[in-house]
């Protein structure tokens, strides 16, 4: 029988519409997923600029609300295999969606800072269950042969969440940019209080539109079959076959059944094998060490700060969210081609490939950077010399920037001061623009920066170890101005520059870990194991995450953004020596071969 015609059977009795209604399910879940990263990249900056003042938040308090989705993420990948296990992958996938939308109107709603980062919490605790859960579904309920379509696919929602994100952000970004045009007229008081007003609304409506993917989410699962292999595992075996049959051709779904049985019924004892047991400690290992390293490269807090970093090199505000746009958008084209390559190259071509074009990029953006931060002048003995009692109040008029600025060449470009400074342990940053109109003063309170102490600072404490700031010992503590320089804002073609740099960063990480991180995580774990090792693996993925945004403002403030830059290129070249050296080849191989593999070596 020739090529031409011979009959596709599996493809022609192979359920369709109930596999594409899966996948779509499964990707609307990371369309949700790229929602809790990239949403806060729009709305931060009318955020900072409007309940940094009516809240007195600071750098530190704004940086744990970027941070709050992957801590809550953290806590969340904890017990998420462990919660799979218990309710089912489909009732872990409902609860990430409930606790989705439940988010929504408590962070839009926000009259404070707790309110603020608890719905950013609750919206961190869906994303990392959604990221165990859903990888966990689609690997136990998809064929073989689909298995990487179904990672890819998730991925790409993913990725179309960003977009969604920044086209949310660009929207209101231009809305503002209208309004700040309509009012420049008007009194400098006046002024300030109308824009005020116009990006409060804006950081809230941002959030609001989050609302309906969380609700078609909750609503779609409801006809979502349960994995068959969960269902083994509870004795339901006419509901797995059941599950098999919405998935499977009829000739497949009782070799497929018995196969799933096989290793249930061989285990007398019913216990599993210990997680760092020998035969299971290195793909473990390494599937955590990929999930880390790709947390490493930056990419979340890139994806996160993105406005905020092209506006510091030199971008305006409607531009850089322009530019943001196309740094989302780049990021789905580039994983479409990525998911017409994995299943060609594979996944450790496309990992060396990717971390290598990331470690060039970013060492790129990393000299840009440089370039323009070196030649800001140190102006902080005049701002501590201005400090008064517990404070400094410095009116920045245009008198006030000529100032401090001195005798710099600044080609007629508009100037940007960065300030650190502390109050005792408690530490701050503030950027100011001066072609910004909401810059117009510069005010430093003891209030604003000393914060209570909180359940767990307190806790440490009586335990007598000291991990955050203390606030009794800042009470009084003088305020120091740590660090103080001014220059001028790097021009367009500098801020496009970086933003081709970040580009090219996108599209490297899109091709390599963007989509081999999700097939890594589920192709790595060997069966036994597979729940809880990726909830731990992607307990360390967030973990690395979460830290780094949360060092993210400070570190830039006091040491600039190269210095940033120049860390995840360290990591990534660490990452692509993993991929290059202990990596293996996975492509066109069952997860029973990739397990056997690694048995092999330990013999």
């Amino acid at each position: 029988m020739t090529a031409a015609t011979a009959p596709a059977v599996p493809a022609s009795t192979a359920p369709r519409w109930p596999v594409r209604y899966l996948l779509f399910i499964g990707g609307l879940g990371g369309l949700l997923y790229g929602i809790d990263i990239g949403i806060i990249a729009g709305a931060l900056p009318y955020l900072e600029a409007t309940a940094s003042h009516a809240w007195q938040l600071s750098s530190q308090q704004l940086g744990f609300v970027v941070a709050a989705v992957l801590l809550g993420s953290v806590l969340s990948s904890l017990f998420a295999g462990m919660i799979a296990d218990l309710i089912g992958r489909r009732g872990a996938m409902l609860l990430a969606g409930i606790l989705f939308t439940a988010s929504i109107p408590i962070m839009a709603l926000a009259s404070g800072y707790t309110p603020l980062l608890l719905g950013r919490l609750l919206q961190g605790v869906s994303g990392g269950l959604i990221g165990v859960v859903i990888p966990l579904y689609l690997a136990e309920v998809l064929s073989p042969e689909r298995r990487g379509r179904g990672a890819a696919m998730f991925q790409l929602l993913l990725t179309v969440g960003l977009v969604l994100a920044a086209l949310i952000g660009l929207y209101h970004a231009h809305a503002v940019d209208a309004a700040a045009e309509a009012v420049r007229s008007l009194p400098v008081a006046q002024q300030a209080q109308e824009l005020f007003t116009v990006k409060d609304h804006a950081w809230r409506t941002i959030f609001w539109t989050c609302l309906a993917p969380g609700l078609l989410f909750c609503a779609g699962i409801f006809w979502l079959s349960e994995s068959p292999r969960w269902l083994v595992r509870r004795g339901r075996i006419d509901d797995a076959r059941r599950s098999l049959q919405r998935v499977l051709p009829a000739a497949d779904v009782e070799p497929t059944l018995a196969q799933i049985q096989a290793p249930e019924s061989s285990s007398s004892s019913g216990k599993r094998d210990p997680l760092l047991s020998r035969r299971y400690v290195v793909p473990f290992v390494l599937a955590c060490v990929v999930l880390a390293c790709t947390q490493a490269t930056g990419i979340n807090s890139v994806l996160a700060y993105a406005v905020n970093i092209l506006n510091q090199a030199g971008l305006s505000g409607s531009v850089a969210n322009g530019a943001d746009v196309a740094i989302k958008l780049l990021n789905a084209v580039m994983t479409v081609v990525a998911l017409l390559l994995v299943d060609r190259k594979g996944r450790k071509f496309l990992l060396m490939l990717g971390s290598g074009g990331i470690c060039v990029a970013l060492l790129a953006a990393a000299t840009l950077f440089f370039q323009a931060e070196r030649g800001r002048a140190d102006v902080q003995p005049q701002l501590q010399a201005a400090v008064s009692g517990d404070g400094l109040h410095l009116v920045l008029d245009d008198a006030q920037w000529q100032r401090l600025a001195g005798g710099i060449d600044r080609e007629g470009r508009p100037l940007q001061l960065t300030v650190s400074y502390a109050y005792g342990d408690f530490t701050n940053v503030r950027a100011l623009r001066s072609d910004n109109l909401t810059d117009r003063e510069l005010r430093i309170e003891r209030a604003g920066t000393v914060q209570p102490d909180s359940i767990i600072g307190a806790f440490f404490r009586t335990v007598h170890l000291n991990p955050f700031a203390d606030p009794a010992s800042a009470a009084q503590a003088p305020l120091r101005i740590e660090q103080a320089r001014i220059g001028p804002i790097p021009p367009p073609a500098h801020g496009w520059a970086v933003a081709a740099c970040i580009l090219v960063f996108v599209a490297f990480f899109a091709v390599g870990p963007g989509v081999c991180v999700w097939l890594a995580l589920s192709e790595l774990m060997p069966n036994r194991i597979r729940s809880n090792g990726m909830s731990i693996a992607l307990l360390i993925n967030q973990f690395v995450s979460t830290t780094i945004a949360a060092i993210f403002l400070p570190t830039v403030g006091h040491y600039g953004y190269a210095s940033m830059f120049l860390f995840w290129a360290g990591c990534t070249f660490v990452f692509f020596l993993v991929a290059a050296l202990w990596l293996p080849e996975t492509k066109g191989r069952s997860l029973e071969e990739i397990e056997a593999g690694f048995a092999g070596k330990q013999r």
